[in-house]
């Protein structure tokens, strides 16, 4: 339920920052993560602020302190895909 809480006030406009949002420029411009808690997990939403939409990139329990690199791996080609598909449009 707060996932979609916070998706909603992006989506509203509104600029979110820790601890609920923090930048991830090492993915991208205009990237970041979403910070969830529930009862027994950490959870992080990549995600990317455009101009029309929120992007979601990936969804991960969070289990170290770091992104895993697989994740910051799929975020980029997701994101190099996606906007390559948008350019041919």
């Amino acid at each position: 339920m707060e996932a979609g809480l916070l998706l909603r006030r992006l989506q509203q406009g509104e600029s979110l920052s820790l601890p609920q949002s923090r930048a991830l420029p090492n993915i991208g411009a205009r990237c970041h993560e979403l910070r969830v808690r529930d009862e027994n997990q950490n959870w992080r939403i990549v995600y990317r602020i455009d101009e029309d939409r929120i992007l979601i990139l990936d969804v991960f329990k969070k289990t170290t302190r770091q992104i895993p690199d697989a994740v910051i791996k799929r975020c980029r080609r997701s994101l190099g895909e996606y906007d390559l598909a948008r350019r041919v449009q």
